[in-house]
């Protein structure tokens, strides 16, 4: 059973930064694609980025191009999402997912099979 937790959500100025966290508790972390979505109030979810099984391809909604970045250390079961020059317009609940079908990520949330809880960002002056 894979079990997503989420970490590091919380207030931040605009232009400010934040890391979010998620913790895989399965046994087959390295062996699957990673991603991060959002979703806003009164908005559909929408993809942020997404990171290979090995880690070496990745791939950004433009909305995150140049201002986030999406890392996995598979020793710790754990991928991060580090996000700078934050906007209020990036104020969603942000949540991990994990794909079984895929190893090398995909914008399509529909390839995953596991999600997390969730973790608020709040980006507010």
């Amino acid at each position: 059973q894979v079990q997503l937790v989420e970490s590091g959500g919380g207030l931040v100025q605009p232009g400010g930064s934040l890391s979010l966290s998620c913790a895989d508790s399965g046994r087959t972390f390295s062996s699957h694609a990673m991603g991060w979505f959002r979703q806003a109030p009164g908005k559909e979810r929408e993809f942020v980025a997404t990171i290979s099984a090995s880690g070496t391809m990745t791939d950004y909604a433009d909305a995150a191009k140049g201002r986030f970045t999406i890392s996995r250390d598979n020793a710790k079961n754990t991928v991060y999402l580090q996000m700078n020059k934050l906007k209020p317009e990036d104020t969603a609940d942000y949540s991990c997912a994990a794909s079984w079908r895929t190893p090398f990520g995909s914008r399509l949330s529909s390839n995953y099979n596991y999600w997390g809880q969730g973790t608020q960002v709040t980006v507010s002056s």
